[in-house]
């Protein structure tokens, strides 16, 4: 009898020079979704006073009039910095993410007044061993994904902090507790954690409200001109509130790989090399990459520019049609515009950004941008 599960778009493989990574298993066409997935992870970023609202501790979906007098949506030892969207969220988190070591170990934590990257990091590995505690296969895969640790200074503090607090809580999973575990954690964390955003339009700067570990998409390599990009809806109602959406921008042959940017497309070459070398270890070459290391970096805008105005010399410069159709138009946006999915295998023509969320349709997007064009003229 068939099997009723749909085949999936993409499949693991390793590619020389990239290691493992995601390609289309068939050919995919521009707006489908090639994956979902769901966070083995989450844990909060550091406080930061430009975040427009409290959010759950649980699925860090937003509360705009947080009521910390009502007892089912608080946790009953840290009122003031645990609050809950729902006494469902309340209580599975109180018997899962906010247990009751890790309440304990999140007031030290405040009382200790880290520096907000510190406590981001610290916040990471209460998550992760807690994590070990509620579900060994899920720590398991965490420690399969890439990224090799270092036992630095900063490591051996964060690894001080965590034993101090264990050290009230002997849990079981805690056996195999060591600072090169610590480290190891530390790596997977930066080399695979995806960032879930303040919505821009409430605060304009865009801050991260919290960071996932989602194991499948983690196996997405980068490339400065991405085929496909990222969406989430963290403040969305319902279930799966925190999942990350990966939507294809443009057709895909079959066999070819699948990739993100993991910044902003508009970021320039230095800061692009700079963000790939310190945190994911690595020197991008891609084809953008090779054309703009060649710019003089006083004039990197000045040879954006001619790139732009030169689009269909695509081959010199090969962003400059990314640019024009797939780069949101909304000033200080940066986002990336996709189609929505296709609907019974009718292709749409509408765009979504995915940091602003604004939707249009090609025909608007190309009026967007050929009033730009006349204002710079």
């Amino acid at each position: 009898m068939a099997s009723d599960t749909p085949e999936p778009l993409v499949q693991l493989a390793d590619i020389s020079g990239r290691g493992r990574a995601l390609i289309a298993s068939k050919a995919i066409f521009a707006g489908q979704i090639l994956l979902q997935d769901t966070p083995i992870l989450l844990y909060p970023a550091a406080p930061h006073k430009n975040l427009s609202s409290s959010f759950c501790s649980h699925c860090f979906r937003s509360l705009p009039i947080p009521n910390p007098n009502s007892a089912t949506l608080c946790c009953p030892s840290c009122s003031n910095f645990a609050l809950f969207c729902s006494p469902e969220c309340h209580s599975i988190a109180l018997a899962s993410s906010h247990s009751q070591w890790v309440c304990k170990a999140l007031g030290l934590l405040r009382s200790s007044n880290p520096s907000s990257e510190l406590q981001t990091q610290a916040n990471f590995l209460l998550g992760a061993y807690n994590l070990a505690e509620i579900s060994p296969d899920d720590f398991n895969m965490l420690l399969s994904l890439q990224g090799e640790g270092t036992l630095d200074g900063e490591t051996q503090m964060l690894h001080s902090f965590i034993s101090a607090v264990m050290a009230e809580f002997p849990l079981k999973s805690f056996s195999r507790f060591s600072v090169e575990l610590t480290a190891a954690l530390l790596a997977r964390d930066k080399r695979n954690a995806f960032g879930l955003m303040e919505n821009s339009k409430e605060c304009g700067e865009r801050m991260v409200r919290a960071y996932g570990i989602y194991p499948r998409a983690s196996f997405f390599n980068h490339d400065c001109l991405p085929n496909a990009c990222r969406f989430d809806y963290i403040d969305k109602p319902g279930d799966g509130n925190n999942d990350i959406i990966i939507r294809a921008l443009h057709d895909i042959a079959e066999g070819k790989e699948i990739c993100l940017s993991y910044f902003p497309v508009n970021w320039k070459f230095a800061d692009r090399q700079k963000r790939l070398l310190e945190d994911y270890g690595f020197v991008c070459e891609c084809d953008r990459c090779i054309v703009e290391k060649t710019w003089r970096e006083d004039d990197e805008e000045e040879d954006e520019k001619m790139a732009l105005e030169n689009e269909e010399e695509e081959q010199e410069f090969p962003h400059a049609y990314f640019f024009v159709r797939y780069l949101c138009p909304n000033e200080e946006c940066g986002g990336t515009v996709a189609p929505l999915p296709p609907s019974q295998g009718t292709p749409s023509n509408i765009m979504e950004c995915n940091v602003c969320g604004q939707l249009r349709t090609e025909e608007e997007f190309n009026r967007d941008e050929d009033e730009d064009d006349m204002v710079d003229d």
